[in-house]
């Protein structure tokens, strides 16, 4: 992990434990609230992973990115049902500058977790 902290809305990179082992890294977005991952004890953050495996068609969990919303090379789904917590030093910092997701993006995920649970 870099020295820093992973702030919400940051696009950051992670190799899960469930992956095959010959699959690369994928970006997730920081979904957790700052104060939690600011915080020197807390070891984990919340994350909802983003997946280059687009397919359109409402899908009422996923969120279409488009690159100039993530600075990606290629249109991603945030897929809020699969939501996890990670260890910070799981995170790999992005290798090129992106960019974060706006504040409206995040509870628009929130949102869609929510649906995901059934909480409404």
């Amino acid at each position: 992990m870099s020295d820093r902290f992973p702030q919400r809305g940051e696009i950051w990179f992670v190799k899960f434990p469930t992956d095959p082992p010959d699959k690369l890294s994928r970006p997730v977005v920081i979904v957790s609230a700052n104060v939690r991952n600011n915080h020197p004890r807390a070891n984990t953050v919340l994350v909802i992973p983003l997946s280059t495996s687009v397919q359109r068609g409402g899908v009422p969990t996923h969120l279409s990115l488009e690159p100039g919303e993530t600075g990606l090379n290629e249109s991603v789904i945030a897929k809020a049902e699969d939501i996890s917590v990670v260890r910070k030093t799981s995170l790999e910092p992005p290798r090129q500058r992106l960019r974060n997701l706006s504040s409206g993006q995040i509870r628009t995920l929130a949102d869609m977790v929510c649906l995901a649970m059934d909480c409404h």
